[in-house]
């Protein structure tokens, strides 16, 4: 005979804390997700009316000052800039779904196929940043938590407020000049893909990763330094040491995933920090990516290529975002419903304890 379950009136029944983490987590993604698409619409919409509403004129500038009006019109048709803007915003987006970003006004080559060839130069270099800064800046944070008010701390604090003020492209020449002209260690620019091996890759990657890099491990060092310091007094980490666990099963099992989650939130920033720094620095280490294509777009007014460099820029930013509240969701669910705008329910609370 199997006995009763009851429950004391006025108390909700403890949820599990795995299953609490596994129920709260794709609810999380979820509000992200929907905020992610309507941001993109907008971001679209804001690309699109920047393009439709410059002065740049296709047809004046393929065919030269020698078009006549009848040539224009022509070639206006041709890029469908006859029709009403929203015609022209939904067609572009809608073509832009399908992978067609429209053509180049100058060459010719579709845009999809330039972005193709220069985004996996920018993926690589700022997947390298956000490791080096995600071990670097987690190290630093780390050490200087464990030193709360040593020499440690103290250096790294110092350390880290220096490289914030340090723009990217400042420190890619210092770089340079270090270990490309002054050991000749790695080379000053240039860029091979993986295809040609780890190693060869890596020697060319490593310099503008590395510059890219500093300043958001410098950020992420002092949030995860301040969250650990005060992580570190809660009660619950002086009753798992009182338990007889080890320092570093606290810290990593306990203390580190709680707190996570603003040096994670940093990390989500630095995607867009990392993208735009791009700029400067393919030029610096001439490297082909997807940055030195829009620059060179926006000098010749080749809209189409502006268009979808930009579009597709914003789309590796609301990804990275995505998974980084993915991520954040699954290390802990209630500090991610506080970043999406939630409240901690129960279980949550249950969950946490």
């Amino acid at each position: 005979m199997t006995a009763p379950t009851s429950t004391v009136a006025g108390t909700t029944p403890r949820t599990h804390p795995l299953r609490a983490r596994l129920a709260a987590a794709p609810r999380s993604v979820g509000r992200v997700a929907a905020t992610t698409v309507t941001v993109f619409l907008l971001a679209s919409l804001l690309t699109f009316a920047l393009g439709a509403l410059s002065d740049a004129n296709p047809a004046a500038a393929v065919l030269g000052d020698l078009a006549t009006p009848a040539d224009i019109a022509r070639m206006e048709a041709q890029f469908g800039l006859d029709q009403p803007l929203t015609t022209q915003y939904l067609t572009w987006l809608g073509h832009a779904f399908t992978g067609n970003l429209g053509v180049s006004w100058f060459t010719g080559v579709p845009v999809a196929d330039s972005i193709t060839q220069a985004l996996p130069v920018d993926l690589s270099i700022a997947g390298l940043a956000l490791l080096l800064a995600v071990v670097i800046g987690g190290g630093a944070g780390i050490a200087a938590a464990l030193d709360n008010g040593g020499v440690i701390d103290r250096a790294v604090t110092l350390v880290c407020s220096v490289l914030a003020t340090l723009p990217p492209f400042l420190i890619g020449i210092v770089l340079i000049v270090v270990f490309a002209v002054q050991f000749g260690a790695l080379p000053t620019g240039g860029y091979e893909p993986l295809g040609a091996g780890a190693g060869q890759w890596l020697r060319y990657a490593i310099l503008p990763a590395l510059a890219l890099s500093l300043d958001a491990a410098a950020s992420i060092a002092r949030q995860l330094r301040t969250s650990l310091v005060g992580a570190l007094r809660e009660n619950y980490v002086t009753g798992a040491q009182m338990r007889g666990f080890s320092a570093r099963r606290v810290l990593f099992g306990h203390v580190l995933r709680n707190a996570a989650g603003p040096a994670l939130t940093v990390l989500g920033v630095s995607v867009p920090v990392i993208l735009g720094g791009a700029v400067v620095t393919e030029k610096i280490f001439n490297l082909p990516g997807i940055a030195q294509l829009s620059l060179q777009a926006a000098e010749k007014h080749d809209i189409p290529v502006i268009q979808g460099t930009l579009l597709v820029t914003v789309g590796v930013v609301l990804v990275a975002n995505i998974a980084v509240n993915a991520l954040l969701a699954a290390l802990n669910p209630a500090a991610a419903r506080r970043q999406s705008g939630g409240r901690r329910s129960a279980a949550d609370r249950g969950g946490a304890a």
